[in-house]
């Protein structure tokens, strides 16, 4: 991968990532909590967004390590459980909206690439189809990643709703070690790697796309 578009997927992950981030925080006030909005959070504003290690080191590391994906994360937006009007079932809609949202995000770019593919092939063209390819498969990757249920991801929130209370409490309550396992699948090789499980999932879902 050149610098130019080493630049323009990371400005993607970066932005898609955000707006991952955006819906948890639009959800969550749905449901009952302005904790993110009171925060500044409900905005494209990079400033408010960017975390050093998620945003930028992670993706770094892994582009470095020849990860066959790379994954980042947008700073966390702030939800109290407590504001929500049920809590545990509403924790799971806002922890499922971020993925929903790259998932949508990919589908629409996968129609735009759909309509690209009718005109006439010139340097205009084939840069807007790498560019919404890299969109598509940039919030897929995003959303198979996030739907890991390995605390403190977004799928550890969904599958705690299937535990009971105290149990639930218990497992995301590992969100603090949890990043270390992650990072350690993530760069680790063999079958282990969560690399190659989130490089199987992306190859399936692009298919379904017609990537």
């Amino acid at each position: 991968m050149d610098l130019l578009s080493t630049l323009i997927f990371l400005i993607i992950l970066i932005f898609s990532a955000i707006i991952h981030e955006i819906s948890h925080g639009f959800v969550a006030e749905r449901l009952g909590d302005p904790t993110a909005r009171l925060a500044g959070r409900l905005t494209l504003n990079p400033k408010k967004h960017i975390d050093p290690i998620m945003s930028l080191l992670l993706p770094f590391v892994l582009i470095l390590s020849g990860s066959p994906v790379i994954i980042g994360a947008a700073k966390p937006v702030p939800v109290d459980p407590f504001n929500l009007r049920d809590g545990r079932k509403d924790l799971a809609l806002v922890s499922l909206s971020g993925p929903l949202a790259n998932v949508l995000l990919a589908v629409l770019a996968s129609l735009i690439i759909k309509l690209l593919v009718n005109f006439q092939p010139n340097e205009l063209m084939l840069f807007l189809l790498f560019f919404f390819t890299a969109v598509a498969k940039i919030n897929l990757i995003l959303a198979i990643f996030n739907l890991i249920p390995i605390p403190p991801l977004d799928g550890s929130k969904i599958f705690a709703l299937l535990l009971p209370e105290k149990l639930a409490n218990v497992f995301l309550s590992l969100g603090s070690i949890g990043i270390f396992i992650i990072f350690f699948l993530l760069l680790s090789g063999g079958e282990l790697s969560l690399g190659r499980l989130i490089s199987s999932l992306l190859i399936f879902s692009s298919k379904l796309l017609g990537l």
